[in-house]
């Protein structure tokens, strides 16, 4: 009997991050509370694996292993709770689940938010295939149930100057992209969050990009920023038969040979 081995090496450069330090504000024997900059995700997801929160914390300061307590979106920046063992990790988890933690986002939105506190109460459903959420408040006169997860977020204006405003969420659940589509919902979504200023967004499956990436190339009104540009410098090199990065170890191992 003759047993056959086919293995496949797939050697991949992860997109890039906005190169903004991970400041480390408070270093406990059980936690640690560092500043997480906007572009890099938390813990290692779909095409990120070293370029995230968990992975700088580990090469750049030796800190392993982190539990993320809670969790913030890619594109959003602020304070991060990471447990250091398993144990705190579980116990932040209780604390949690019985909302003894508080969260407080601060949000530039589009418009004039209303003065009087804003109280959004409507169920959020999320597309893993567009990677977006909807929201939908359920109709009182019918007995169909509104689909989704409850949701509720509470909002307060800090300041405005009719164009934009400042305004203070704080999230009574946790779903995802909670406070991004809440915003949206009372029409007033985050001022340069693509995916929902963007009424039509290109099928991310097809083009096999994230849904961030996919609202600004649907959006032809907005200019493209830091990712849109880095983006395409990263496909335009992925293009190459070979190219050897600078930043990456294992490039120079693998030039072809003869």
């Amino acid at each position: 009997m003759i047993t056959m081995l086919v293995l496949h090496f797939l050697h991949r450069h992860e997109p890039p991050v906005m190169a903004l330090g991970v400041s480390v504000l408070q270093k406990e024997p059980d936690v640690l509370t560092i500043c997480k900059p906007a572009s890099v995700p938390v813990h290692p997801c779909g095409q990120y694996r070293k370029n995230t929160v968990v992975g700088i914390l580990q090469a750049e300061h030796d800190l392993a292993p982190l539990f993320p307590v809670h969790r913030l979106d890619r594109l959003v920046s602020g304070l991060l709770i990471l447990a250091r063992n398993a144990s705190k990790a579980d116990f932040f988890r209780q604390q949690i689940e019985a909302g003894l933690v508080k969260k407080q986002y601060i949000a530039k939105v589009i418009g004039e938010f209303p003065e009087d506190e804003q109280i959004v109460d409507a169920n959020i459903e999320y597309n893993a295939r567009e990677g977006r959420s909807t929201a939908e408040v359920r109709d009182t006169s019918s007995d169909t149930p509104a689909k989704g997860k409850a949701a509720c977020t509470k909002f307060t204006r800090i300041s405005t100057n009719g164009t934009h405003s400042i305004v203070l969420c704080e999230p009574i659940t946790g779903r995802t992209h909670q406070i991004r589509v809440h915003l949206q919902y009372t029409g007033h979504p985050i001022a340069n969050d693509m995916l929902y200023l963007s009424e039509h967004i290109t099928d991310r499956s097809a083009g096999g990009m994230s849904a961030d990436r996919a609202a600004v190339k649907s959006h032809h009104s907005l200019k493209p920023g830091f990712y849109d540009k880095c983006h395409d410098e990263y496909e335009e090199n992925s293009e190459d038969e070979f190219r050897i990065d600078p930043m990456c170890t294992n490039c120079p191992n693998l030039v072809p040979k003869g």
